[in-house]
């Protein structure tokens, strides 16, 4: 029997899902044409130029200590605590990481599906994640009061390739470093964010791209969401539903296929491998859209 939520759309009505599996109620009235359409728009406070001279790479000796203070304080630490005690967050699949520890050992990109303000850091602690993580990330948020916790997590503005391919150029070769670094990198594919939205939208290139361009392996991990009950309902807001991180197995780029067809290839593969990871048995967006 279908669900009748307050906020209903075409998408939800679309949505089908494994007996048993909770779908939290819509947090908002989601968009219906667009799935990169963003739902959020925090306020600017600050200047900064994403031109070509901005550090994409930074190595001076004060943002190495605030990046190491951000996982091993911040994430690891206080993050950890709010996450299990709110939001009663679980972690599912971490053998994935032992049993897979060769093919990840020179770094990996992990994907996940954009539901949360601090879904970050739920999958950084999902996969361990140390000081060596960069995260591309939107770059009109770094003006905002949450650019300085975005800087302390490893991340990194993605500047606008529409009107200055010399900092795209910048941005792409500091990801070069990273990678011949061995470090990890996390994307989301989605690319905005669409609070406590069960479906799976289409996925951006972008990650898969990556991988291909690093022979780096894809490690999808899917957000999914229980209803609060018990003890939790003490803390935390109570129509906020319960996160689960789950970890899939990895996907690996084949460099022998051409990069449009292997791009793809691995794209469509994520989307179906988390919609199965998340319970969803029919998904109401594709795996593509356009040419995004």
């Amino acid at each position: 029997m279908q669900q009748i939520f307050t906020r209903m759309n075409k998408q939800y009505q679309e949505l089908q899902v494994e007996q048993g599996v909770y779908i939290p109620e819509p947090a908002l009235a989601y968009p219906q044409e667009n799935p990169f359409e963003r739902t959020l728009f925090p306020k600017q406070i600050k200047h900064i130029d994403f031109d070509a001279n901005y550090p994409y790479i930074d190595d001076s000796i004060g943002n190495r200590l605030n990046i190491m203070w951000g996982y091993y304080l911040v994430v690891h630490i206080i993050l950890r605590l709010k996450l299990h005690i709110q939001m009663g967050l679980r972690i599912h699949g971490k053998a994935i990481l032992k049993k897979y520890k060769k093919e990840l050992s020179h770094g990996a990109i992990t994907i996940a599906n954009h539901v949360y303000r601090l879904d970050c850091p739920c999958v950084l602690l999902a996969v361990n994640a140390t000081h060596k993580t960069r995260i591309p990330m939107f770059a009109p948020n770094f003006r905002t009061k949450d650019g300085f916790f975005m800087r302390m997590a490893g991340g990194v503005p993605i500047p606008d390739s529409t009107t200055n391919m010399s900092a795209l150029k910048k941005f792409n070769e500091a990801f070069d470093e990273f990678h011949q670094r061995g470090w990890w990198f996390h994307i989301f594919p989605e690319a905005c964010r669409w609070d406590f939205y069960k479906p799976l939208r289409p996925f951006q290139k972008g990650a898969f791209t990556m991988s291909y361009k690093y022979s780096k392996p894809i490690l999808p991990c899917v957000i999914t969401f229980r209803e609060r009950k018990g003890i939790f309902k003490l803390f935390g807001k109570k129509s906020l539903p319960l996160l689960t991180v789950t970890i899939g197995e990895p996907i690996l780029p084949d460099t022998n296929q051409p990069r449009k067809t292997e791009v793809e290839r691995m794209r469509n593969q994520a989307h179906e491998q988390m919609c199965q990871m998340a319970g969803i048995t029919h998904n109401p967006w594709p795996a593509s859209w356009g040419n995004l």
